[in-house]
């Protein structure tokens, strides 16, 4: 069963331009999940064309449209990483017959083999199901080396919900890893919502021993205490890997979601996050999901996914 679809170059494209001007430019499209074995530093982006995760959650549907939305957004931007860096287009992984975990296995088996290839995974969403499969990869990759790694997830849900019917989906990712890997699971969420959160997940997360703050908390003009609190996190961990869920951003921000709020965060503390985690040098990995092209306005979601990507790979490798 093939769940790999090659990348498409009509994907990347954009103005045209005699210089290296825009990111359309320099992606490279691999066809066959052929890695890049050299070990010179590298960008791998793999999109998860799903939704099965999300439909499990009860959530809209739309998600498996959106790795293709964002890389047509990310194809226009500015182009400011080493010239010589190469930015490879691994293609998409969906799902067959419902059959989400072959999906996973499929995603956390890439993951691995990028991070072991000296690449950085960038992973399109996409349901936030892909945490599980994306941080598993990471999990793995992270207990060869012996390191403790740091879980960082910008979300308006703490996504520590149990199996549906013994089934994963979108809002269980992260209890899944919790499970796996008890004795490396140190996880921090940023811009949790209690409208959207039963008690019942609060406990979970203390439980767990999970960090987080809540949305009321996570603003401008409470930085230093943000600061001093995601500091800390790093400096308990040896590595990061980093997922942002764009419905924890306001729908105001971020209308193109499976659960689009008006309360989320807005991007000038998403973006002074994302500059913090940047120069702790320790982040690995990166997931952008939730994207839901089908509700966004004026590609308004897929331009701040696009955004937020360009941002934090310039920060860690420009």
């Amino acid at each position: 069963m093939n769940l790999h679809q090659n990348p498409s170059p009509y994907h990347w494209s954009g103005r045209k331009s005699d210089s290296i001007d825009y990111w359309h430019q320099v992606v490279q499209t691999q066809a066959n999940l052929n890695l890049v074995k050299s070990s010179d530093r590298k960008v791998g982006i793999l999109g998860y064309a799903g939704e099965e995760g999300v439909i499990r959650n009860q959530g809209r549907l739309g998600t498996l449209e959106g790795p293709a939305a964002i890389r047509k957004m990310l194809g226009s931007v500015a182009y400011h990483l080493p010239d010589n860096l190469p930015i490879l287009d691994y293609g998409d992984i969906f799902t067959i017959n419902q059959d989400l975990e072959a999906s996973h296995q499929a995603i956390s088996t890439i993951t691995l083999n990028m991070l072991r290839s000296h690449h950085f995974p960038v992973l399109l969403g996409g349901g936030h199901d892909l945490a599980y499969a994306h941080g598993r990869g990471v999990q793995q990759y992270i207990s060869e080396k012996g390191e403790k790694l740091g879980i960082i997830n910008l979300d308006a849900h703490f996504d520590l919900r149990p199996l549906a019917d013994g089934k994963a989906h979108s809002g269980s990712p992260f209890l899944q890893l919790a499970e796996e890997f008890p004795d490396n699971f140190h996880y921090l969420a940023l811009g949790i919502q209690r409208a959207a959160n039963p008690k019942s997940l609060f406990q979970t997360a203390s439980k767990l021993n999970a960090r987080y703050l809540v949305m009321e908390d996570f603003r401008l003009n409470n930085w230093e205490y943000i600061e001093e609190q995601i500091i800390w996190f790093l400096d308990s961990v040896n590595k990061v890997y980093l997922s942002i869920d764009l419905d924890g951003f306001s729908s105001a921000f971020a209308p193109g979601v499976s659960a689009p709020s008006p309360m989320g965060f807005n991007p000038q503390i998403a973006f002074k996050v994302f500059e913090l985690i940047a120069k702790s040098k320790k982040l690995i990995s990166l997931d952008v999901v939730e994207l839901n092209p089908k509700f966004d306005q004026d590609n308004t979601t897929a331009r701040l996914a696009a955004r937020s990507i360009e941002y934090i790979l310039r920060k860690v490798l420009g």
